[in-house]
């Protein structure tokens, strides 16, 4: 941590020097790519430990896409269709497709990329795949032991990208990313950036910005400071203080879109402490959400009352009671579960503090300022917090080795289109990194088993409900705020529009503003 944040405030140093306060713009250098800034740094080509990079730069393609919506549509696959015991899939693939180094798009190489997609962490290893093979040049047949109605929405996910046979070795490892995308790879600067070309044997239309440069800088002020001086043109992972000062900059508009994510707090439900519900229910009653919205996120509708947003319309459930600030009704749950007030104004119980760790990262800007307002709204209830602010791979860590108490991080659960997977695998019985630890639930596994095997639209919403209840209930993790996503992008841009599942940056559509 300590060393990013030397190597990024140097960066600040650099481009304070070099553009000075309130320096204008310089003119485009027509030899210079388009410059996309974002948190996100690249340590992988591996789709399954990407994070989504080569598909949001559309060098990659998966079989399924989505819309802005999130609803399902063609990607690499044209069409497919499912056997009437829902066993079968058929999945229709183009002629004359070409990857970016020749090699034709063939049944054969998709049905091979995807069988080592299964092999590796992703959603694909936890469907129950019988087979995956090639029937015929330009047909894909997955098989399954038992259905699953999400499959479709499984191979949109990032991590089932298909790339050519020459991009891995025989093992699986992949050494390089060679998609199908209307952009190819030119230069890859593992973790800071990636730079791609426009790819001219693309079957569509060919990208009006034939170059781009992506780039990973750590801190938000970096960022917006690139913003303003031109030296980026779509910049995205701002914090709220930042855009309300970009807004006012002529030479940059600002683009947001609510997305299917919440800011949560993930509760170690095995900790002796936090097993009670009535104490999580309590820190829940503590949290002035409102407060924070407005304050913090400078944005009052973004203050979460359940885990799933508005933006999750089949999810979200308008007449479920909502999560409340009540600090009177807090105290008494916790008195309640046997905790009273000691002689510093921490609460104990048979001699022991009621002291927990909360672990968060700054690759989302907000999430340590929330933090610190989370600590000290606790604080009032009797609860000593110690924040951590470190790399978020110290999250799924002690979720593994059993250390964690408390995490904050942003969740999106349309990672893969249909939030029904996210909730498979978050909740499953036996926790996961970035969902429950210490707690599960039967009647929740059986609702989302049902739900995976297919009902008719009645049930299915009946089910939802049910999830939404059991998590207001229970509060394994506890919902803090939705997220609205920004991007600062230069007014010498046109046509950029922002994806909600952030699955591509649309680079395709864009152009120079004549």
């Amino acid at each position: 941590m300590s060393k990013r944040f030397l190597a990024t405030g140097a960066g600040l140093a650099i481009l304070l020097a070099g553009c000075g306060g309130g320096a204008e713009p310089a003119e485009r250098d027509p030899n210079r790519p388009l410059t996309v800034v974002g948190q996100f740094e690249v340590h992988s080509v591996d789709p399954a430990t990407a994070a989504g990079a080569f598909t949001r730069l559309q060098v990659a393609e998966t079989l399924v896409d989505t819309d802005l919506r999130g609803v399902l549509e063609p990607g690499l696959a044209t069409q497919w269709k499912v056997s009437a015991d829902q066993r079968e899939w058929r999945f229709s693939l183009p002629t004359g497709v070409v990857f970016h180094d020749g090699t034709a798009l063939t049944a054969e190489n998709v049905a091979s990329a995807l069988n080592i997609a299964r092999t590796k962490d992703g959603p694909l290893a936890d469907v129950a795949v019988r087979e995956i093979a090639a029937d015929g040049p330009s047909t894909v047949v997955v098989r399954l032991r038992t259905p699953f109605a999400p499959l479709p929405a499984v191979l949109a996910d990032t991590s089932a990208q298909i790339l050519a046979p020459a991009s891995y070795q025989g093992d699986g490892t992949v050494t390089e990313v060679i998609g199908s995308g209307p952009y190819r790879v030119q230069q890859l600067k593992i973790p800071q950036g990636i730079e791609i070309t426009a790819f001219d044997r693309w079957r569509g239309k060919q990208p009006a910005v034939e170059r781009v440069s992506y780039q990973a800088v750590g801190r938000s002020e970096s960022r917006a400071l690139m913003a303003e001086s031109g030296q980026a043109e779509v910049t995205f992972g701002l914090d709220p203080v930042s855009l309300n000062r970009l807004r006012k900059d002529d030479d940059l508009r600002i683009d947001a879109i609510t997305q299917p994510r919440t800011i949560q707090l993930k509760v170690n439900a095995g900790h002796p402490t936090l097993r009670d519900v009535r104490v999580r229910r309590a820190l829940s009653l503590a949290l002035d959400r409102s407060a924070m919205a407005t304050a913090l996120l400078r944005d009052p509708e973004m203050a979460a009352t359940q885990l799933f947003p508005p933006s999750l319309p089949d999810w979200n459930q308008p007449s479920l009671a909502p999560l409340t600030h009540d600090l009177s009704a807090a105290r008494a749950l916790l008195t309640e579960a046997g905790w009273t007030p000691g002689t510093d104004a921490v609460l104990t119980k048979a001699g022991r503090p009621l002291t927990l760790t909360l672990r968060t990262f700054p690759d989302r800007p907000e999430l340590p300022v929330l933090a610190t307002a989370i600590q000290a709204q606790l604080k009032k209830l009797g609860v000593t917090v110690d924040v951590q602010v470190g790399n978020s791979s110290e999250i799924p860590a002690g979720h593994q080795d059993g250390t964690l108490e408390l995490a904050l991080y942003a969740r999106n659960f349309s990672l893969v289109p249909d939030p029904l997977v996210t909730m498979l695998t978050d909740f499953a019985p036996k926790g996961a990194d970035w969902g429950a630890m210490g707690w599960t639930s039967p009647a929740l596994t059986r609702t989302l088993t049902d739900l995976a095997d297919g009902i008719d639209s009645a049930g299915a919403a009946a089910g939802r409900r049910q999830v939404a209840e059991i998590m207001q209930a229970e509060l394994p993790v506890i919902p803090v705020a939705w997220y609205r996503m920004s991007a600062a992008v230069n007014t010498q841009i046109d046509g950029l529009t922002i994806d909600p599942l952030e699955r591509s940056w649309r680079l395709a559509d864009l152009s120079w503003a004549s």
